[in-house]
């Protein structure tokens, strides 16, 4: 652990990072509410405007530290109430009603009224420049019924509604400041944002004026260290309190020392994509036969056994989850014959990766293709490049990325979106699981949708990451286990 205020310089890039629930060390002495905690975060954000900047890094530090919503979500998916005191919905789903908490103030001083969340929310519905606008495409009217309730109501029922509140589309910002966001933050949660050093850390404060429990800690500082050696030695020299994301091929430099590895699930899905608009991968026996060539327990233990298996794209966390790994079994020999029914010979496909994942994986799959008589070349990119010639252009043949967003599935019937995807079937359930007021009836579409997109083989999810913590002694409260893309901090403690 530092003492409060102690600068750090340890330069940093990007990569990934996480989020949980997890704790460590000797319970029985008092918290040190003075303390500081250095964290080590591999994700830096390149702007801090959560309304305009795509990007989970923004989400991981300022959402539930610095911003809040209407509601907010635990690990586990719970939707819980936050700025809102209360929150119903009507039986049709057509009318959300959010009673507000009394005494919120912003980091400025500003009192929050209903006011401030009446254009927060209106901003993003109506604004499709702000990030996750379309999230709020149901809602027809925002307005506040008296100075303690909001009202939201709706063209049809969305059964993500609460959900999407619960991130960016539902943070309620300070329409009286004049701050410039992209540099600063004016929010409400229980830490504000005292420093940003560009290309090396961002410290976040205790905000002693908070409408609710205020934070254990004084200060936590996020380095940023892109390379996962780098981290481990920061932490072991000292440095940090917690690293995140640990290398699982280097977790054992942790034994013996003061820090403990905690293993947790995530979101995360390692995607292999394939242009399901490209020939001849629009043909549903190429696309299995790429499946059916790749061991996938083997790329499991290459990565240092950090994951489980996917047979579909609705990871374990997820509404909709279901096991579907035996609709793709490792058979190289099934793989050739499907090749061959569909008169592919001879075939070279292209693989777009960013290069912040290195070469494990894409070495294996060019090895599992080798083994099928398909050629694979690697290109390794800048992420600035694979999100415009990837992500924007659809300008590739497969391509190996993390999606690691919760509850993202509609990615998949969205025939626009670069997968390449267009099953009306699929669009159909997933309509139907979005308008409907029942949550098992929502699941269940989901979980209908899901398998005809993995009988489709529209992808190959070569696995769902555990992600790895190490953490000091004495250090307690620090998420481990939930989608990486949030860190609550608020119950963080130090032990004296």
């Amino acid at each position: 652990m530092r003492t409060p205020y102690v600068a750090i310089g340890i330069a940093a890039i990007s990569a990934l990072a996480l989020s949980g629930c997890g704790s460590q060390g000797d319970e029985a002495s008092g918290p040190d509410s003075e303390a500081s905690v250095n964290v080590g975060l591999v994700l830096e954000p390149t702007d801090l405007d959560i309304r305009r900047t795509s990007g989970a890094a923004l989400d991981q530090v300022l959402i539930d530290n610095v911003y809040e919503g209407l509601v907010s979500r635990t690990p586990t998916g719970e939707i819980v109430d936050t700025i809102a005191a209360s929150h119903k919905v009507s039986d049709d789903g057509l009318t959300y009603t959010f009673d507000i908490n009394d005494g919120i103030t912003f980091h400025n001083g500003d009192e929050l009224t209903v006011d401030d969340v009446v254009w927060s929310l209106t901003q993003v519905k109506d604004d499709p420049e702000l990030r996750d606008h379309e999230l709020l495409e149901s809602v027809t009217e925002i307005a506040a019924t008296d100075d303690d309730t909001v009202t939201l109501t709706l063209s049809e029922p969305d059964s993500n509604l609460l959900w999407n509140l619960s991130g960016r589309a539902g943070l309620v910002l300070d329409q009286d400041a004049d701050n410039d966001i992209s540099t600063t933050a004016n929010g409400t949660g229980p830490f504000t944002l005292e420093e940003w050093k560009q290309g090396d850390s961002i410290t976040l404060a205790r905000n002693d004026d908070y409408w609710g429990d205020a934070a254990k800690v004084a200060e936590v500082v996020f380095v940023y260290i892109g390379d996962t050696t780098a981290g481990v030695n920061a932490a072991l020299a000292g440095d940090l309190d917690v690293l995140t994301a640990v290398d699982p091929n280097l977790r054992g430099q942790f034994e013996g020392t003061e820090f403990t590895v905690h293993e947790g699930k995530t979101t995360d899905k390692y995607t292999l994509a394939f242009n399901n608009e490209r020939k001849p991968l629009d043909d549903v026996r190429v696309r299995k036969a790429l499946q059916l060539a790749v061991d996938h327990a083997a790329v499991i233990d290459a990565i240092g056994g950090a994951g489980v298996e996917m047979g579909g794209p609705i990871p374990p966390l997820d509404p909709g989850y279901e096991d579907l790994t035996s609709l793709r079994p490792y058979d190289p020999e099934e793989a050739k014959s499907l090749l061959a029914e569909a008169g592919v010979e001879g075939l070279s496909l292209e693989l777009t990766v960013p290069n912040i994942y290195g070469t494990t994986v894409a070495n294996l799959l060019v090895s599992a293709y080798k083994e099928i008589g398909v050629e694979l070349t690697v290109n390794s990119v800048e992420f600035s490049t694979w999100l415009n010639d990837v992500y924007t252009n659809h300008d590739y043949d497969l391509s190996f990325v993390d999606h690691l967003e919760p509850r993202d599935f509609g990615n998949w019937a969205n025939p626009d979106y670069y997968f390449g995807y267009d099953n009306a079937d699929v669009q159909k359930l997933y309509a139907e699981s979005v308008r409907a007021t029942d949550p098992e009836t929502a699941e269940q579409k989901l979980a209908d949708a899901a398998r005809i997109v993995a009988e489709d083989h529209a992808a190959d999810w070569l696995y769902d990451a555990l992600t790895l913590t190490a953490i000091a002694e004495g250090i307690t409260g620090f998420p481990t286990d939930s989608p990486n893309a949030r860190l609550d901090l608020s119950s963080l403690a130090v032990t004296a």
